[in-house]
């Protein structure tokens, strides 16, 4: 479930009223007249299946309410009660598999932004990653894996490409345009520092490295990484289930690439260092494409859905969602007593 909370301008909290009762997926409306302060109005709120919230977000967002109100969306971890499971009930389709653009494209805007916080992950990342090229280190490789924020700006700009917001779209790739080039040139000044203290292993520099030499080593399996990794960080993105786990496998081969980038360019590897950049490019790429057309699959199948549960006959019962709701239980407690 999500919940609405809605500060209306005072002449259109009517229409805002009944657009909330009478759409499928929302219940426990309630309204308090003058209780918004800034901006003045009144306050309304529901919780709304969220199935649903697309189709209810898309009959609120007027101008008229967007200009002198508000919306806010916002996660309900637990929602019991006979009206909630009614209007799980008659949102179409399954919770998990559902839609929301507003709720996508606030999430992966905060994400997707450069700022300082960005770059300090994509930079330490990054090291961590060179440390582990150099060591020819796994364990540390999957370290920088974890740390990589680069999957937020490759999101969003899928998200913003899907939708043809394209200003949204240019500041993701603001983020991995300039975030990138910093990283590895901050990694190359620490990789430089390493080599002047002779502490540059002989095996990186001879190119003994078979745990990590597939780096700088793209091929087809690249490619079908990237475009796995893609499809499923988006499902997990869209279905509010992001993990640091998802963030690993998008990780795979682009920190440590841009890792490579520098520490190869730094020992004199030309060689390894544009293998690294065309692992770095075609991966990143290979992932928004992925993403793109992942969304748009998720839009046509959730379309269809959406449209086939409208279509349904009225007097029709919908079918309960699972076998493991229960109704809920009695109590042969007597009044007032305790647990």
């Amino acid at each position: 479930m999500l919940h609405l909370r809605i500060v209306s301008p005072a002449d259109r909290t009517d229409a805002v009223v009944a657009a909330l009762r009478a759409a499928t997926g929302a219940t426990n409306v309630t309204l308090t007249r003058g209780a918004a302060l800034e901006p003045p109005g009144d306050l309304v709120q529901a919780d709304v299946a969220r199935e649903a919230a697309d189709a209810v977000l898309d009959a609120l967002c007027t101008p008229a309410l967007l200009r002198a109100g508000s919306i806010t969306l916002g996660s309900v971890d637990t929602a019991l009660g006979a009206g909630v499971e009614r209007a799980r009930d008659e949102a179409p389709g399954e919770e998990s598999d559902a839609l929301v653009w507003e709720q996508l494209s606030a999430t992966t805007g905060e994400e997707s932004t450069l700022s300082v916080t960005f770059l300090v992950f994509l930079v330490v990342a990054t090291l961590i990653a060179a440390v582990g090229l150099l060591t020819d280190s796994q364990v540390l490789i999957v370290g920088a894996m974890v740390l990589g924020p680069e999957f937020g700006p490759l999101a969003g700009v899928a998200v913003a490409a899907v939708r043809r917001e394209w200003r949204s779209a240019w500041l993701s790739m603001r983020a991995l345009l300039v975030g990138f080039p910093v990283a590895v040139a901050v990694t190359a000044l620490g990789v430089a520092l390493l080599d002047a203290a002779g502490q540059v292993p002989d095996a990186y520099v001879q190119g003994h490295r078979p745990l990590t030499s597939f780096v700088s080593d793209p091929d087809v399996f690249s490619v079908v990484v990237a475009l796995l990794a893609g499809v499923a960080g988006t499902i997990s993105l869209t279905a509010a289930k992001a993990s640091t786990l998802v963030g690993v496998f998008i990780s795979v081969t682009t920190v440590p690439a841009a890792a490579e980038v520098a520490a190869a360019l730094v020992t004199g590897q030309g060689a390894q260092a544009r293998g690294a950049c065309v692992q770095l490019a075609v991966n990143l790429a290979c992932i928004v494409l992925a993403a793109v057309v992942t969304l748009l699959v998720q839009e046509a199948a959730w379309g269809w859905v959406s449209r086939a549960g409208r279509s349904e006959p009225a007097g029709r019962a919908p079918a309960p969602r699972s076998a493991s709701r229960r109704a809920p239980r009695s109590s042969s407690r007597p009044p007032g007593s305790s647990r």
